[in-house]
């Protein structure tokens, strides 16, 4: 009858979609060294033309950086994940990025995290190759699902973390 001292279904799998409507990119191919040669986790990335970069499944928002260029992510089981929106654009310093939520809010996939003004983006020629790499799998085994290279923002798979 009440569900308050039930243990939260934290062993789940968790889907990640696309944080934006685009094209899926193989991490290898992102013209970022760091990125492509997975220093900072696994992942993948995407090439966009909209404003918006938004959550890819429900969590907490852990981290929007102070150039609000980067935000990451907790879910319920651990699981972190980054998306650094464009390559380079830290030396923006903030120029061109409005976060839209605060760090620790909980999120809907979906529900948008960063917006962008392309007018900025465009007169510094930034790359807005945006990655997406999960920082910490806390048990779980990634799978990256690259079958559709053309992705739907919130409804797109694109990579999925199972239970080991």
């Amino acid at each position: 009858m009440f569900n308050i001292f039930k243990k939260k279904d934290i062993d789940k799998d968790i889907d990640l979609f696309a944080p934006v409507n685009g094209t899926l990119i193989n991490i290898e191919d992102v013209a970022d060294p760091a990125f492509a040669a997975k220093v900072t986790g696994d992942g993948v990335a995407f090439s966009f033309d909209e404003d918006f970069i938004c959550a890819p499944a429900d969590g907490k928002i852990s981290i929007i950086a102070e150039t609000r260029h980067a935000f990451a992510m907790k879910f319920e089981n651990g699981v972190e994940i980054l998306i650094h929106v464009g390559l380079n654009t830290v030396n923006l310093g903030g120029k061109g990025f409005k976060a839209l939520v605060s760090e620790g809010k909980k999120v809907k996939l979906g529900t948008p995290i960063i917006q962008i003004d392309r007018k900025i983006i465009n007169e510094h020629n930034i790359d807005l190759t945006t990655p997406m790499i999960v920082t910490n799998t806390n048990g779980y085994k990634l799978k990256i699902i690259s079958e559709n290279k053309n992705v739907k923002l919130a409804q797109t798979v694109v990579m999925k973390l199972e239970k080991e």
